[in-house]
């Protein structure tokens, strides 16, 4: 009998154990999602959305009118590349550092070519800071964090 009640209260332990190690973890996902969901992302922009939301090169070729009300970082980038998917990470993290300060869009090479060509895009990853007034910079290559931490903040911030 002590030996079935042993092993009755040592069922129960482990089970109790197992139902509740979930439970935390579920509560840390949750956490982790309101975080998740309360910081800026980066946008992904499709051409006609650019035209809108930062500058409309098909009605003013000559002239940069940039139309945003922030200053933007635009990723040029593809699926495929290497160097883009070693950065992407750190441009999700800066969106989330500079939320409400800047914007973080990025255009698919491959998806819009035609906003590639617009802009010369000969390698990826390419980014081109866009101040709210000036003319915008690129600069091509994957940038460690800090360098673009210190372009953000003199080019597009000029703190």
């Amino acid at each position: 009998m002590k030996k079935n009640l042993s092993i009755i209260l040592l069922a129960i332990m482990v089970l109790s154990a197992c139902n509740s190690k979930p439970q935390s973890d579920n509560e840390e996902q949750s956490v982790e999602t309101n975080k998740t969901k309360n910081e800026m992302k980066t946008i992904h922009l499709t051409k006609a959305e650019f035209l809108t939301k930062v500058a409309n090169f098909e009605q003013n070729p000559n002239d940069w009118k940039y139309l945003g009300d922030k200053p933007a970082l635009i990723d040029f980038y593809a699926d495929w590349c290497g160097p883009c998917k070693a950065i992407a990470p750190t441009l999700e993290e800066l969106a989330a550092e500079y939320d409400g300060q800047i914007y973080i869009y990025k255009i698919n090479t491959e998806k819009e070519p035609e906003l590639a060509t617009a802009f010369g895009i000969r390698s990826i990853p390419s980014l081109l800071f866009v101040p709210t007034d000036g003319q915008p910079q690129m600069a091509m290559g994957a940038m460690p964090k800090h360098q673009l931490k210190e372009a953000i903040d003199n080019v597009l911030l000029k703190k």
